[in-house]
């Protein structure tokens, strides 16, 4: 695992040292993330303009759902945002290339062309999920307090595991990087909504099958003081670092039986 962090480290700073040889092309493109990944809270906030409440939540309260969703996920898509083009890889052959190289595949598929530009939905995420925890009505705590910044890391190592996993499957599928879209961008725009607006049998689904609920649902349900989705145990919004532990050890198993059964395109 050390040596694959190593690997990953100066494969990224590689690829952040080339994207800072432009840095009018960086600010601007940073900047233009910054502001599309803001039209989602854009949306939020013209509905809030004609409704005071979304199933009960307030505009603080769902913008709180919103910025740990989108920070997580902004962290997760720092991280690992290039393994959706795996399959574009193994299609063109390229992925033969990182097989023969003396470092884990895993350290170079993830850190392939790592770009600080990514930031902006992190930064924009934050910014939303700071003013939130000022407007909620909280009643602050010790364990609320440190529970935050749990979810946000906790969320962030989910969405990793969705998509090493997502990589995972386009080793057998090739073209699947909409599959594995469906569930990383999409899970993380469902999460900015509060789970009363979504179907039980979806909300069931995203907390014991796909367990994005634990990303901010659950955790959030504790800090604002809101049910627990399913009626779920109190102890579960505490849950999020071992569930986030369990989906990363998954989402390892299924890369390495992925890596194993990997037959070349031969081209």
């Amino acid at each position: 695992m050390l040596e694959g962090l190593r690997a990953y480290r100066m494969i990224a700073g590689m690829w952040v040292r080339a994207g800072m040889t432009y840095r009018v092309s960086f600010v601007v493109t940073l900047f233009g993330n910054l502001v599309m990944t803001g039209m989602d809270f854009a949306g939020i906030l013209l509905m809030f303009s004609q409704v005071d409440s979304l199933a009960g939540w307030s505009l603080p309260e769902v913008a709180f759902l919103y910025g740990a969703s989108v920070t997580s996920f902004g962290l997760a898509h720092l991280a690992a945002g290039s393994m959706p083009h795996l399959g574009r890889r193994i299609r063109d052959g390229s992925f033969d290339v990182l097989l023969v190289r003396p470092v884990p595949v895993l350290a170079q598929v993830g850190g392939d062309q790592f770009s600080l530009r990514r930031l902006g939905r992190f930064v924009q995420g934050g910014a939303v999920l700071g003013w939130s925890l000022v407007a909620a009505d909280i009643d602050w705590t010790v364990a609320k307090v440190l529970l935050v910044p749990l979810m946000v890391v906790s969320g962030a190592a989910i969405f990793v595991a969705v998509f090493v996993a997502g990589a995972a499957f386009q080793i057998y599928a090739q073209d699947a990087a909409e599959v594995q879209n469906a569930f990383t961008y999409g899970g993380t725009t469902m999460l900015q909504y509060p789970p009363s607006v979504f179907g039980k049998d979806l909300v069931r689904g995203v907390t014991f099958v796909l367990p994005l609920a634990f990303v901010n649902w659950v955790p959030a349900a504790h800090v604002l003081g809101r049910p627990y989705p399913l009626a779920l145990p109190g102890w579960t919004a505490f849950a999020s670092p071992l569930v986030a532990a369990g989906c990363c050890a998954l989402a390892g198993l299924a890369w390495r039986t992925g890596l194993r059964s990997y037959r070349s395109v031969g081209s």
